[in-house]
């Protein structure tokens, strides 16, 4: 029964994680490029974290809407994988390991949601389920909902 019933929710759910994701990366974005909100440790950041920025701008708002998806997604989470090793694991000079110690953990979590993403797609309710809808389809559910069924 709870099995028959989270299988019905699953690909909705997929949705939504894709949005959370995209908005998590985005509000990153939004804060190194735009500072907003003025966090100390983005004020005046290096060029390769503006970078990271930009990326997690662009392509955390593309997974938003959910628009091309498994590349956005691909990317992403080699950027995170990226930041990891070198923002996190590295950034002492000498390797610290453990993410507890590093701070890494939202990193490699988000990482691993971005391969996620990248084999499961955008799910149902993304730009991506809406393009790939034959246009026969698209203009008869139109019809029907503005009334113009002939």
């Amino acid at each position: 029964m709870l099995d028959r019933f989270g299988a019905a929710y699953q690909p909705y759910v997929l949705s939504i994680f894709r949005f959370i994701i995209g908005l998590l990366l985005f509000q990153y974005g939004v804060a190194k490029i735009f500072k907003f909100p003025a966090l100390a440790y983005f004020a005046n950041p290096p060029p390769l974290i503006m970078t990271a920025g930009a990326l997690e701008l662009v392509l955390g708002g593309l997974l938003i809407i959910g628009l091309f998806t498994r590349i956005a997604a691909f990317i992403l989470s080699g950027e995170m994988a990226f930041a990891y090793f070198l923002g996190h694991m590295l950034k002492t000079g000498e390797p610290v390991l453990l993410p507890l110690n590093n701070g890494g953990t939202a990193a490699i979590l988000v990482c691993f949601a971005g391969l996620y993403l990248w084999t499961a797609g955008g799910g149902p309710l993304s730009v991506d389920a809406a393009l790939r809808k034959p246009a026969r389809l698209r203009h008869s559910a139109d019809a029907q909902y503005h009334g113009a069924a002939e």
